[in-house]
């Protein structure tokens, strides 16, 4: 499809083909599935390794472990940065320059983490 509409045309094909490939899987889905699904005994019940749940099925999570989860993500992505910048670093055409936006990089990172230490954010209590 060439001319002005053409990747529009293009576009809107690609959509169409794959709002049908969903229409069908469910379809296909509603129409396979069995009518009347067997339902064993326990089949609905909580599972805990093998043995007898405990408590309740509604827990609350501490908010503490999704700031530990978040501290995780940030430090891992500053590997991935530091990575191949550490193994391009030393051929020509990266000076000053790349250590200067690297040191940026990791003074915001180490302010992030001064802030968490302080609030007492990575105390573990």
């Amino acid at each position: 499809m060439t001319g002005y509409l053409g990747s529009y045309a293009t576009l809107g094909l690609l959509l169409l083909v794959g709002v049908l490939f969903l229409v069908v899987a469910f379809s296909a889905n509603r129409v396979l599935r069995p009518a009347r699904p067997a339902d064993p005994l326990g089949k609905r019940a909580s599972y805990e390794c093998g043995i007898d749940p405990v408590g309740g099925d509604w827990a609350q999570m501490q908010i503490r472990y999704y700031v530990y989860a978040y501290l995780y993500v940030v430090f891992a992505v500053e590997a991935v940065f530091l990575f191949p910048w550490a193994l391009v670093f030393d051929r020509p055409g990266f000076g000053l320059v790349t250590v200067v936006e690297m040191a940026v990089f990791v003074a915001v990172l180490a302010l992030g983490l001064l802030y968490a230490w302080r609030r007492r954010i990575l105390t573990w209590t």
